[in-house]
């Protein structure tokens, strides 16, 4: 065995696969912050149904009659009707999705800017390669997890068509992508793939211009320097501004993956990303595109 060979076998792991290491680590931090914010994405989910009028075409007298919750009164009507535990509905797939789409995302990004991209000649990793890397690695990412997102979505809304007195759909999340897989082959494990990946893009191009531009700006032109403070308001004024552009696409794909579908998996409210968006906003209002932004933000 050659010395080099020898030497290799002594580095650490995360030298030795790095790409496979950071995969590993980014699944494991997303699992966890997937399980401590969790309630807040089941509470924004269920606040983008709401009203949703595209259901008076199938008859759905439950838009009528439910009076319109906010975010801490869904959060606590969850509580009392379904029970606590409930504010975790779904959290498997969601598990499931953050794994595959913070991991494939970590990888391709790294990727990208290390030998797509690469760094200027004086070692710096212009801004505009970091947005234009991560918003494709977000893409990436969220299209390879759109099946356990899809699941996910739906699944966050048994709770609330049991409460209706609707049959539920699933037994559980293996019984889930069964279901859907049987009902619209491979190509229904990817409805909804549209909107999702164009929030994907539109999170990260907002969260990562804004994080380093607010940083940046604040180290130069405040006493603030470089720290824990620094970063969360850096992440506080991120966050908004991914949700401001993100939310609307968040809105439309998850109505898309919860509408009801024939026996072919064909969708019965919307033919398209552009026909939710109309509806929505012909029905609804404009600002319906923004329901359940406040979950949404305090999440990110």
């Amino acid at each position: 065995m050659s010395v080099p060979e020898e030497e290799e076998r002594l580095l650490p792991l995360t030298q030795r696969w790095p790409r496979a290491s950071k995969f590993l680590l980014s699944g494991c931090a997303a699992t966890v912050a997937e399980l401590a914010t969790f309630p807040l994405d089941l509470t924004k989910t269920r606040l983008q149904m709401q009203g949703e009028a595209a259901l008076a075409r199938l008859g759905d007298g439950a838009r009528e009659s439910a009076p319109y919750r906010g975010m801490v009164r869904t959060a606590l009507g969850i509580i009392q009707e379904e029970g606590f535990l409930k504010l975790w509905q779904g959290v498997t797939p969601a598990i499931y999705r953050h794994v595959v789409y913070s991991g494939g995302r970590m990888v391709t990004y790294e990727h990208l800017r290390e030998v797509v991209f690469g760094k200027s000649e004086d070692e710096h990793y212009p801004l505009w390669k970091s947005v234009i890397g991560g918003m494709m690695a977000g893409v990436i990412g969220q299209f390879l997890a759109n099946p356990t997102d899809l699941v996910k979505v739906q699944m966050q809304m048994e709770g609330k068509r049991k409460l209706e007195g609707k049959p539920l759909r699933f037994r559980g999340v293996h019984h889930a992508f069964a279901k859907i897989l049987a009902e619209g082959g491979i190509r229904g494990l990817w409805a909804g793939w549209v909107p999702n990946i164009q929030r994907a893009a539109l999170v990260n191009m907002g969260d990562l211009t804004t994080y380093d531009t607010v940083k940046h700006y604040l180290v130069l032109n405040t006493p603030l320097e470089d720290n824990i403070m620094t970063h969360g308001l850096s992440s506080l004024c991120s966050g908004l501004v991914a949700s401001i552009l993100g939310t609307p696409a968040d809105v439309i794909k998850s109505r898309i993956m919860n509408q009801p579908r024939d026996k072919q998996g064909r969708g019965l409210l919307y033919k398209s990303s552009t026909d939710c968006l109309i509806q929505a906003v012909q029905g609804e209002g404009f600002m319906s595109l923004y329901k359940g932004f406040l979950p949404s933000w305090l999440r990110m």
